[in-house]
């Protein structure tokens, strides 16, 4: 508190403000927030444009992050289509059948093979489908 006030005693105020800052001054926080709503309202401006300048740096640095949740989705079946049924049958725990008819399937269109997975378990499974010469995309 001490260095506040020293720093407030070295400002000088010109002899046109000395009325204005000495009001301000006498005005409680409430009448400040106030009279700042008042000035943003008669002139247009916002007192907190520099901090509405500021967000959209650190939104642009959001996406930057690195994304924890990934989908699987199985792109190419390749040469070895049994090892691709396993690995499919191994990580959905769905039957030979629902595994067959997914891994034929992606012959068509890429196959969404498990969702809302968490990183380490999606490197995983890429791992084993890429083991099984097959073709995966993390999104």
């Amino acid at each position: 508190m001490a260095e506040e006030t020293k720093k407030e005693e070295k400002i000088e105020v010109p002899a046109k403000f000395k009325d204005l800052v000495g009001e301000v001054e006498k005005m409680s926080v409430l009448d400040l927030a106030e009279l700042v709503k008042v000035l943003e309202k008669k002139f247009g401006v916002s007192a907190a444009a520099p901090v509405a300048v500021a967000a959209p740096a650190a939104a642009a640095e959001a996406p930057a992050e690195e994304k924890s949740i990934f989908n699987i989705e199985l792109k190419e079946v390749g040469a070895k289509k049994i090892d691709v049924i396993k690995a499919v049958r191994d990580v959905t725990g769905k039957g030979l059948k629902e595994s067959k008819d997914l891994v034929d399937a992606t012959a068509a269109a890429p196959q969404m093979v498990k969702e809302n997975v968490k990183k380490e378990e999606a490197e995983d499974i890429k791992k084993k489908f890429e083991a099984a010469g097959a073709k995966v995309e993390l999104k």
